[in-house]
């Protein structure tokens, strides 16, 4: 198959689910949406199955427990391959990603291997602030330098995978549950010597709803970034 599949994962994302359907249906490209959800409660799950059955392109997973962002990505990765998509772009749901550039990355996608969208490369934008501006900021920084890595960006969601070029790689050997999961999958990538190209992107401000990662995520990152370093 010579489609692009774009995934997301849900949990209580609505509003921002219905502004980035469309915001991707206004692309006109030759896509299928992926959209896997832990059994929302906010309206975001009824909206999707309306959605669903008004357009084709959206292919929706509904899973009855909240089961993480780790497993939905490995799910997405499995669906992809096994349906022979030529590139799978994972992003966020909350429209911190902007769907204009998808484009771009579909269009790097046709000589690179792995693509990622970076806050912190040279061009990107970052609109945290504060505290958590720093944490990720000085996080991806403290990665890169213990784990070696000549990348600015390892933790944000917005990849796009170039399925035929990766064949011999899968999600599914990632470790790491929780959002340091992205930072594994970047570890592994790199061990297996895959080019990763950094494409700057403006991360915004989530456009509805509050953010759902628990503060427990600093620590368990730092003791991932610790044992790929020093165990793996």
């Amino acid at each position: 198959m010579s489609k692009t599949l774009i995934f997301a994962a849900t949990y209580n994302e609505f509003p921002n689910i219905k502004f980035l359907l469309s915001k991707l249906k206004n692309l006109r490209l030759n896509l299928d949406i992926l959209i896997i959800d832990d059994s929302s409660e906010d309206g975001t799950l009824e909206y999707l199955k309306i959605y669903k059955k008004k357009h084709s392109f959206l292919k929706l997973i509904v899973r009855n427990a909240k089961l993480g962002l780790d497993t939905a990505h490995k799910m997405a990765f499995a669906y992809a391959k096994k349906r022979k998509y030529c590139n799978l772009i994972t992003m966020d749901a909350d429209l911190s990603h902007d769907p204009k550039i998808i484009p771009k990355i579909i269009k790097l996608l046709k000589t690179k291997n792995f693509v990622i969208g970076s806050r912190y490369t040279r061009g990107g934008k970052c609109d945290l602030k504060g505290i958590r501006f720093l944490i990720s900021m000085f996080g991806n920084l403290f990665i890169k330098y213990l784990l070696n890595i000549k990348l600015n960006e390892f933790t944000t969601s917005y990849r796009g995978y170039n399925l035929s070029k990766i064949s011999k790689f899968d999600l599914s050997a990632v470790k790491s549950s929780g959002y340091s999961f992205f930072m594994e999958t970047i570890f592994l990538i790199n061990k297996h010597k895959i080019s990763i190209y950094e494409y700057p992107i403006h991360f915004k401000s989530r456009f509805s709803g509050k953010s759902k990662i628990p503060k427990i995520e600093i620590i368990r990152t730092l003791f991932n970034v610790i044992r790929l370093k020093f165990f793996n």
